[in-house]
């Protein structure tokens, strides 16, 4: 695979247990074969949480990549004093800048990959914060229409891409289109390809209503909407199929039958990733021009500070970003 340079992080909120994740990742280093990684926070608050784990501030991701080895590499926003699980604004203002500075490091190709550490919405917004999640932010500073970020949750067992994502239940029947669908997986279809090495991938398409809608029998959006949209995009040639019943595509012997499934709302894909790959699910954000990634799961600002929250899932985050951009790399080296 192509050679890539450091990914960064940002700290997420300070308070969560985004930054002590991201220490014990870089304490097991070695044994985990991670690829390296420079975060950005403040190095006293990193330090605090770091214990007896050396922490280096670095000045730029050139220098982070040198001294990964030997100390956890920090792009240093100023010192910052918070307890664990006792978000401030301080706080939020920090995760924010950090959230910044990690994007345009990544967007200026100083680093290879970003992954996002959990944030408190609420929070954020209270210093500023417009955007409804990190992947809009993400999305706006690459240039890129929030429609076109398109989320993926992705785990050892199952890749799953919701198409409508934080919007009531009784509202998505409205929100889907033909276009709306057929765009999202246009889109999931090209990055399944480029960054995750998949020549043709193998597209399963949910209904919406129980049975598939029993051909209209419990429902129409099936006959009205996914119909024609898995028919268009089979005419443009890609490998899709369905809609089919969400109750019978998430067992093993279904799951082996497509690359990805395409949901459509939140919980629909959500349940049988998180219910299958709980400690190894990773957020990414497909259509923009770089490698972004995060844990799926938020701040836990109850469990903060306590040692006990799971660092599989970031390290399953820093995984894939390298290795989407190494694929990334390799894919764009051939074409030049």
């Amino acid at each position: 695979m192509a050679q890539v340079g450091p990914l960064v992080a940002s700290c997420g909120d300070p308070a969560g247990v985004g930054p002590e994740c991201l220490v014990r990742a870089w304490q097991a280093r070695a044994d985990l074969s991670l690829p390296p990684f420079a975060v950005v926070g403040s190095a006293t608050h990193l330090a605090s949480v770091a214990g007896t784990v050396p922490v280096h501030a670095v000045a730029s991701m050139e220098q982070a990549g040198r001294v990964f080895a030997d100390a956890l590499p920090v792009i240093d926003l100023g010192p910052l004093d918070i307890q664990p699980g006792q978000p401030t604004r301080k706080g939020a203002a920090l995760a924010l800048a950090a959230l910044d500075l990690a994007a345009n490091l990544a967007i200026s190709d100083g680093a290879s990959g970003l992954v996002t550490g959990p944030i408190a919405k609420a929070g954020l917004q209270d210093v500023g914060f417009a955007h409804p999640g990190q992947t809009e932010f993400v999305a706006a500073a690459c240039g890129v229409k929030a429609a076109d970020a398109v989320m993926m949750l992705a785990g050892p067992s199952l890749r799953v891409v919701p198409i409508t994502v934080h919007v009531p239940l009784a509202d998505v029947p409205g929100a889907l289109s033909v276009d709306l669908i057929a765009g999202r997986i246009r889109i999931a279809a090209r990055a399944l390809i480029r960054d995750f090495g998949l020549p043709r991938p193998r597209i399963a398409v949910a209904a919406l209503n129980p049975h598939a809608g029993e051909q209209g029998r419990i429902g129409s959006e099936e006959i009205e909407v996914i119909v024609p949209a898995v028919e268009q995009l089979r005419s443009e040639g890609y490998a899709v199929t369905g809609p089919m019943a969400g109750d019978a595509m998430f067992h093993a012997e279904a799951r082996a039958l497509y690359d990805v499934a395409i949901c459509m709302y939140h919980d629909q894909a959500l349940i049988p990733l998180k219910a299958l790959d709980f400690d190894h699910g990773v957020n990414v954000t497909l259509g923009l021009p770089i490698i972004r990634t995060s844990p799926d799961h938020g701040t836990a600002f109850g469990i903060a500070g306590t040692g006990r929250a799971s660092i599989g899932p970031t390290v399953a985050a820093i995984r894939m970003a390298a290795d989407c951009a190494q694929r990334r790399a390799g894919a764009d080296s051939q074409l030049a």
